[in-house]
């Protein structure tokens, strides 16, 4: 018998996970990288997890199909934020299940816990995602509150020993933690901090971004992860790198929707990179332009040439950074 398991790094995924392994049941860990959430530095760390768990490890990029099939139009809405968690849940599955003929696997585990996400683990939720994945052969197993549900498929022909799962439910973290210290784990995700569709400073970027351009891209999200992000007076949007991390981010990751506001190399300007959109009108990129030099260590008081597309303009930097204070998206 092998499960592929949805992966996230937190201790519920790696606890289902430890529960299958101890049945003598192969486990594949597939994080579903859907853009909004680990960072690909971060791979490694999952990597570790999911082997100390007892399974292998397997990204599976669905970057471009998430934007297209889920995030704007959700069958089931959003949660507090921009987050459409029963059907983001939902495609998942459906995903892991179409790979279970290509990966020579059996059935499908998750993490969930009944009652501990008010959208997407209530019980009427659970049974949502099933419909959405197209779960017609009730392959999609819960270990850590499957005695709380109908037995699937997998504990009716004995594939997995009912009586070795768990019935967990609500928020309170105890039995997980007791799991954790009785099998030795001591590296797991905290609870919910793994999705930036969850939280409000970003679901408020990717809101300003579609009031201005429909069109996401994987790269735009790359984009809205990086930088300060700015909303100009006639439209105009303005990133402005926030340490060196940023800058090389930025420049590793060209995004043709924006201009590099470049600098005369032999003014030798050090401090943040700043990139400009392509459609900004001249008020736009007179502004733009010298904001990016205040985020830098240019004098207030000399006079620079500054590139930006095809216009080469000689502006002073704003004084300081306070002028920036009434564009920040936010």
């Amino acid at each position: 018998m092998k499960a592929l398991a949805l992966f996230s790094g937190g201790l519920d995924s790696m606890l289902s996970i430890k529960i299958i392994a101890d049945q003598g049941i192969e486990v594949i860990a597939l994080y579903m990288d859907t853009g909004f959430g680990t960072s690909e530095d971060k791979r490694a760390v999952l990597e570790r997890r999911a082997i100390l768990a007892g399974a292998k490890f397997k990204v599976v990029d669905m970057r471009n199909e998430y934007l297209r099939d889920v995030l704007f139009s959700p069958k089931y809405g959003y949660g507090k934020h921009f987050n459409p968690c029963i059907d983001c849940h939902g495609y998942m599955f459906k995903t892991a299940l179409n790979m279970l003929k290509s990966e020579d696997a059996d059935f499908i585990i998750t993490g969930e816990v009944l009652g501990q996400r008010p959208m997407s683990q209530r019980r009427e939720a659970l049974f949502q995602v099933k419909r959405l994945a197209d779960d017609e052969n009730d392959l999609v197993l819960r270990p850590m509150c499957a005695k709380l549900l109908p037995p699937t498929k997998p504990e009716r022909e004995g594939w997995v020993n009912r009586e070795k799962l768990m019935g967990i439910s609500g928020r309170d973290r105890k039995p997980q933690l007791k799991m954790a210290a009785d099998f030795g784990f001591e590296d797991y995700a905290t609870p919910g901090g793994g999705c930036l569709l969850t939280i409000d400073s970003f679901a408020v970027k990717i809101r300003d971004y579609l009031k201005f351009d429909k069109q996401m891209r994987d790269i735009d999200v790359v984009w809205l992860k990086l930088g300060r992000h700015l909303r100009l007076k006639n439209g105009a949007k303005l990133i402005i790198g926030r340490d060196e991390a940023d800058n090389n981010a930025l420049k590793a990751h060209p995004n043709d929707k924006f201009n590099a506001i470049n600098f005369d190399s032999a003014d030798n300007i050090v401090g943040a990179r700043s990139f400009l959109s392509i459609d900004a009108d001249s008020e736009d990129t007179l502004f733009a332009a010298r904001l990016a030099l205040a985020y830098t260590k240019a004098d207030n008081e000399k006079t620079y040439s500054v590139r930006i597309g095809d216009k080469i303009l000689s502006v002073k930097p704003f004084e300081d950074k306070s002028y920036a204070q009434n564009f920040f998206v936010k």
